[in-house]
């Protein structure tokens, strides 16, 4: 799954649920998902102004999209 097929909407969904904590909604929509670097580090700088170690870890384990593709 990649952001390309799924749209802005579920990165909205990501972006609000990093900025409340929400973890177990987190690990659910970055379920199978890869994305480019931009916006990972994005959703990384994010989780850290709550110091959520649990979501930091869980984005940081999240495969870069393959540029080739």
């Amino acid at each position: 799954m990649t952001w390309c097929r799924d749209g802005i909407a579920n990165f909205a969904a990501l972006k609000t649920a990093i900025a409340n904590g929400e973890e177990l909604l987190v690990k659910k929509l970055l379920a199978d998902l890869t994305m480019q670097e931009i916006e990972k580090s994005y959703l990384i700088d994010l989780a850290k102004l709550n110091n959520n170690l649990f979501i930091i870890k869980l984005l940081k384990d999240i495969p870069i999209m393959n540029k080739n593709k």
